[in-house]
């Protein structure tokens, strides 16, 4: 494997997808490779917790189209670049929300980036679980500042943009790619 994905979503209030972003990066560097962005009709029009972030800093979708056919492209894009493994932050949420890409091989950055005994960035004074995971704090926008001490970071909540942080905080937590054996889900 050469090419693996990180994707997001954000979801509507009656919790349907309405835009789905993906990034390609190599499995050496972490390095992006390719990406895409998708929004989803007629759910972009249904409203949800991130709506205003649909468009942040004027990013345009690839496609605005039909759930069906940006998944058909995603498996198409997936397949250019054989990734069969596909990595998000909380993965169960884009994996549940996913079911078409349930073939792939899915792991969960927050199972490595949430754990002192994997993240040497967590402060020694973070309040965490016997397991080593932080009781708190532990989400990207947490996690990404943590790792980067970009302490003004604001997550926002695009889909695409987020795939591009949880891409970078799987490079800045500096880890081999066999390290997520772990967060297999």
């Amino acid at each position: 494997m050469s090419k693996f994905a990180v994707i997001d979503t954000e979801t509507t209030w009656d919790d349907a997808v309405m835009s789905i972003g993906m990034v390609i990066a190599d499995t050496e560097t972490f390095a992006l490779v390719d990406k895409r962005y998708y929004i989803l009709t007629p759910f972009k029009d249904h409203g949800g917790m991130y709506s205003d972030g649909l468009y942040a800093n004027g990013i345009k979708p690839d496609l605005e189209c039909s759930r069906e056919k940006a998944v058909a492209e995603l498996q198409y894009f997936l397949s250019d670049y054989q990734a069969v493994a596909m990595f998000a932050y909380n993965a169960a949420f884009d994996y549940r929300h996913l079911p078409e890409l349930r073939h792939l091989d899915w792991y969960d950055i927050m199972k490595v980036a949430a754990y002192r005994q994997h993240n040497p960035s967590i402060p020694d004074g973070a309040e965490c679980c016997r397991t080593g995971r932080l009781k708190r704090g532990y989400g990207v926008e947490s996690v990404y500042r943590m790792l980067s001490a970009e302490r003004e970071y604001c997550e926002l909540h695009n889909a695409l943009t987020d795939g591009i942080d949880e891409l970078t905080i799987m490079k800045l937590l500096n880890h081999e790619m066999d390290k997520y054996a772990l967060a297999r889900i």
